[in-house]
């Protein structure tokens, strides 16, 4: 058997969970909704052979839960997920930035500033096009760099299925927006002057402020 022929399934496997994922964040799979293997195979345009294949992983991940009797159901958005989805971040991130800032690179840690000083710059200026696109870009691009330095892939992985909870949290009304992107790039920058200052502690500490801030706000609304 030939070497695309072995990878032609894995190929079809990734797609169904990119455009499962890609329907969650588009609205067009809702939170809480009850869906059947043939709409998900209308939905992402893949077979059925594939979505099947798709389902138990989602289930491990917690991304699809099998209910009896009624199908397949997305996880509902509320506050037993917005608690385990953030304290899972707060458990992961705190020590993570405590090595990062110990031994990430200069050259990383400047292009982070870079890029928040060009979000921050681009609001103050009144430059709003596709801005809120590249807030949340940026927001996301300091807490990968600081997990992805930890060089453990188990780890990495296990964060990005539970930024997939956060974005669906942050999509039932919390979404980063262009007013809040002074303060929520104002908090990415107390932990980016902490990491230039070689400060552990305060690192940490920063990056659990911020944590427990954007916890709140999804539990007040």
């Amino acid at each position: 058997m030939s070497e695309d022929a072995n990878t032609e399934p894995l190929k079809l496997r990734e797609q169904a969970y990119e455009g499962y994922t890609r329907s969650l964040f588009a609205r067009e799979i809702k939170p809480g909704q009850f869906i059947t293997q043939r709409q998900l195979v209308a939905i992402t345009g893949l077979p059925l052979g594939a979505i099947r294949e798709l389902v138990p992983r989602l289930e491990a991940e917690g991304l699809i839960r099998t209910a009896p009797h009624r199908g397949m159901q997305v996880p509902q958005v509320d506050i037993n997920l917005v608690r385990n989805a953030f304290q899972f971040r707060l458990f992961l991130e705190e020590p993570a930035a405590r090595i990062f800032a110990r031994t990430a690179p200069a050259e990383l840690i400047a292009e982070l500033r870079q890029r928040h000083e060009r979000v921050i710059a681009r609001h103050v200026s009144g430059d709003d096009k596709d801005l809120m696109e590249e807030a949340e870009a940026t927001d996301l691009m300091l807490h990968e760099a600081i997990i992805d330095h930890l060089g453990n892939e188990i780890i990495s992985n296990a964060y990005r299925v539970n930024w997939i909870k956060i974005k669906l949290i942050r999509l039932a009304e919390t979404r980063l927006y262009v007013p809040m992107i002074p303060s929520v790039m104002g908090e990415h920058m107390r932990i980016i002057e902490a990491i230039e200052r070689r400060d552990e502690d305060e690192a940490a500490r920063a990056i659990a402020d911020h944590i427990g801030i954007a916890r709140r706000r999804a539990v007040n609304i």
